[in-house]
């Protein structure tokens, strides 16, 4: 069998792990002279380097909860903070994780949040950023990111996918790729080199698809003011009625602040307060989808969109 099929039929048995596919993937990169795609397996196997080019699907979303302490001995624990929110007052940065550990340390941390379904990270820089932002006369005393393990998961089954693609790509447009066998020697095929890194940026670079809230469908959202509209779009994309009908309301009962954060006084404390729905299953959407579905929606029924 040649080295191509073993890696293909490898990925097909579940209790394979990833880490001996990678070994056989990175001989085959070396007999068809492909340094890109040696690179992109030796940075899977041994971690990325910090100025090694990151693959999309290894920045994956964080969310945040906050402590803040108040007046007469008051305070809010466990305070989810919109995404939109960080991204406002911290930077795009935060808003997602670069992973750049090995696989094995990747599925030794999914199995290691398999039981919270989390794990966190360092955000203790947000708290400088956030101070005085969120809720007025609260203090900010400490910020927690949360990574959900499934997360994690769905990169190491991007990886797989992404090699099962690789090898089928090269089996139709690299055919004496699939000729090299473990014993063969490395001048006994002459590949395509060219083509086989072509395909190697495509496949682990250039063909991405990702949640871009900016490009969601919101054509039920016909008018700016149409509160009725905005309600049915909000719940048709996985937000509770009640908490659709009643964000609308306080839309429709206050001007807009403007800017990349349109929401006033009255709906930053609402999203703030109602965003965790989004981590306990309320709504039907993930937390960093859902805070820009709120913003994305807003712009458009205030009319800056």
């Amino acid at each position: 069998m040649s080295l191509l099929r073993e890696i293909q039929v490898a990925l097909m048995n579940p209790a394979e792990e990833t880490g001996p596919i990678l070994l056989k993937l990175r001989l085959l990169a070396s007999r068809l002279g492909s340094v890109p795609l040696e690179d992109w397996v030796r940075f899977e196997s041994e971690g990325y380097p910090p100025d090694a080019e990151l693959p999309p699907y290894r920045k994956i979303p964080v969310s945040y909860l906050a402590h803040f302490s108040g007046p007469f001995g008051s305070g809010i624990k466990n305070a989810p903070i919109p995404l939109a929110i960080i991204n406002e007052f911290a930077g795009e940065r935060w808003m997602r994780r670069e992973v750049r550990e090995s696989v094995s340390v990747v599925d030794a941390l999914a199995k290691q949040g398999e039981k919270s379904g989390s794990l966190t990270t360092d955000a203790a820089d947000l708290i400088f950023a956030l101070q005085g932002k969120i809720y007025e006369n609260y203090a900010c005393n400490s910020v927690i990111g949360r990574i959900a393990s499934s997360s994690l998961v769905g990169l190491l089954n991007a990886v797989r996918s992404k090699i099962l693609e690789l090898t089928s790509q090269l089996e139709k447009s690299v055919p004496n790729a699939a000729e090299i066998e473990l014993a063969s020697q490395p001048d006994e095929v002459v590949a395509d080199q060219e083509r086989v890194t072509r395909i190697t940026q495509q496949i682990f670079y250039g063909d991405v698809t990702t949640h871009n809230v900016q490009g969601l469908q919101l054509n039920l959202l016909a008018a700016p003011g149409d509160t009725t509209a905005l309600v049915k779009t909000l719940v048709g994309r996985g937000i509770a009625e009640p908490d659709a009908q009643e964000f609308a309301d306080i839309l429709s009962n206050e001007e807009a602040d403007g800017g990349e954060i349109p929401f006033g006084a009255k709906a930053k404390v609402w999203v703030g307060k109602n965003i965790g729905k989004a981590l306990d299953g309320t709504w039907k959407i993930g937390i960093d989808v859902a805070t820009k579905l709120l913003t994305e929606a807003a712009m458009r029924y205030y009319g800056f969109k």
